[in-house]
C-alpha cells in the first residue's frame, strides 16, 4: 500500500540494484523491485535500471515491469531486444555514455546523456533535447566531483533551461566520508536543497555551499519547507540501494511510515 510521499520525493530514486557496488543478480533484483512497487514508499522509487547488454537475460514475469535502459550496446539493436521482452515491459527512459550522435536512434522516450561537468558539454547536449546526466561517484576519489564543479553544472543547467540527472555515490542523505574508502560522497538531500535554490536563481557559490554542507539538521529543516513542491530542475538519481536512502529520509523526519497494514512491505 503506497504511503503519502511528498511531491519533492516522488520518483526520486531509480533502482540501480544491478550496478556497482550492489551488483545484485537479475534473479534477485526483479522480485526485489516488485516488492518496492508494492510497498508504502512505492511513489519514491522509479524504474528498475537494466543494461541493454543484459536484456536478453531479463525475465520480466507476467505482470508489468517498468525499466530504464542503460544503453551500453548498439542503439540500433534496441528495438529488437525490447520487442523480445514482451508486452509486460514498459521502457520509461534511456541512459547512455555514448557520443551524442550515436544516441539519435533513441526516440519516443526521454534520453539521459551522460556528459562531463562543463559548459562545452552542456552546450553540445542542449540542441539534442536530451537531458544531461552527471556522474557523482565511482571507484576512486577523482570520480567524486568537488561541490564547486557540481554546483557550476547545476547552475549551467538552470541557465540553459535544462533539467539534470545524477548517478553513483548518492546512497546517503547528507554529504559525508565513507568510512571504508575515505571518499567523500555527495548527499542526495544536499542536492535536493541545492537544486531548489538553483531553480530560484541562486548563485554558484550559494549552490556549492549547500552541496558542501554536512549539517543534517539544517538540511532537513530546509528540505521540509520544499517537500510539497515537485522537483523542477533535478529529475532524480540512480542508486544501487533503495533501503539506505529510505532509512535516512525516515530518520530525518522527511518521510513517515503510515500505519502498518497486513501484507505491507517493511
Amino acid at each position: 500500500m503506497a504511503g503519502e510521499i511528498p511531491a519533492a520525493l516522488r520518483d526520486l530514486i531509480d533502482d540501480a540494484a544491478l550496478f556497482p557496488p550492489g551488483n545484485a543478480p537479475l534473479g534477485a533484483a526483479v522480485p526485489a523491485h516488485r516488492g518496492y512497487r508494492q510497498s508504502w514508499f512505492a511513489p519514491l522509487v522509479g524504474p528498475l535500471l537494466v543494461p541493454q547488454t543484459r536484456l536478453a537475460d531479463l525475465d520480466p514475469g507476467r505482470s508489468a515491469l517498468r525499466i530504464g535502459v542503460i544503453v551500453d550496446g548498439d542503439p540500433e539493436a534496441l528495438p529488437g531486444a525490447l520487442a523480445a521482452l514482451g508486452p509486460h515491459v514498459e521502457v520509461a527512459h534511456y541512459e547512455s555514455r555514448h557520443a551524442l550522435d550515436r544516441l539519435a536512434p533513441l526516440t519516443g522516450k526521454p534520453v539521459y546523456a551522460e556528459i562531463p561537468l562543463d559548459d562545452d558539454a552542456l552546450d553540445a547536449v542542449r540542441p539534442t533535447g536530451f537531458t544531461p546526466k552527471f556522474r557523482t561517484g565511482g571507484p576512486d576519489a577523482d570520480s567524486f566531483p568537488a561541490p564547486e564543479a557540481l554546483a557550476a553544472a547545476i547552475h549551467g543547467c538552470r541557465r540553459r533551461g535544462m533539467r539534470f540527472k545524477l548517478t553513483a555515490g548518492l546512497h546517503r542523505a547528507v554529504r559525508a566520508a565513507d568510512p571504508a574508502t575515505g571518499h567523500v560522497h555527495h548527499g542526495f538531500l544536499n542536492v535536493l536543497v541545492a537544486a531548489d535554490a538553483a531553480a530560484d536563481n541562486a548563485a554558484v557559490d550559494e549552490i556549492a555551499a549547500i552541496l558542501a554542507s554536512e549539517d543534517a539538521a539544517a538540511l532537513a529543516a530546509r528540505a521540509k519547507r520544499l517537500l510539497d513542491r515537485p522537483r523542477v530542475l533535478w529529475t532524480g538519481f540512480g542508486s544501487c540501494s533503495v533501503d539506505e536512502p529510505l532509512t535516512d529520509l525516515t530518520g530525518l523526519g522527511l518521510l513517515r511510515r503510515p500505519f502498518r497494514r497486513q501484507g505491507d512491505r517493511e
